[in-house]
């Protein structure tokens, strides 16, 4: 059984779902996510009792993410340590993702907060938090 107020599942809108299901099922399965769920227009990946949901909705406004309105920045997910943040990011761009950041990378988040901040082609971002000694300081790096 959850705990009241666990995060049950985040729902991302997505353009095309074929090349989100490619760059988002690659990460996940990386940080140890398995497939969930799968239907026309939709794929779902679990870890624990928490599921993530990329969907093709007939019903959305337009085909592209932005980050920068209003709305989802970023979705954060401890990634391991820095060894396990590291190949994550050099294996990124074969599977849809690119390095934001990189000038400030791997302390983009701020002094202390060892991160890497990728975003896939659709402009989804996600940031790749080392741990455990930089999960006191993750949400301060937040942008």
């Amino acid at each position: 059984m959850s705990r009241p107020g666990a995060p049950h599942h985040v729902e991302v809108w997505v353009g095309d779902l074929a090349v989100a299901e490619a760059s988002f099922g690659w990460l996940l399965g990386a940080l140890g996510y398995e497939p969930f769920q799968r239907w026309e227009g939709g794929r779902s990946w679990a870890l624990g009792s928490f599921h993530l949901v990329v969907e093709e909705s007939p019903a959305r406004t337009s085909d592209r993410h932005d980050r920068l309105r209003p709305g989802l920045n970023h979705l954060a997910f401890h990634a391991g340590d820095r060894a396990a943040v590291d190949a994550l990011v050099g294996a990124a761009p074969s599977h849809g993702w690119r390095l934001l950041f990189a000038d400030r990378h791997p302390y983009a988040g701020g002094e202390g907060v060892y991160a890497a901040y990728l975003e896939n082609v659709d402009g989804f971002e996600v940031e790749l938090v080392a741990g455990p000694e930089s999960d006191a300081n993750a949400s301060a790096g937040d942008r």
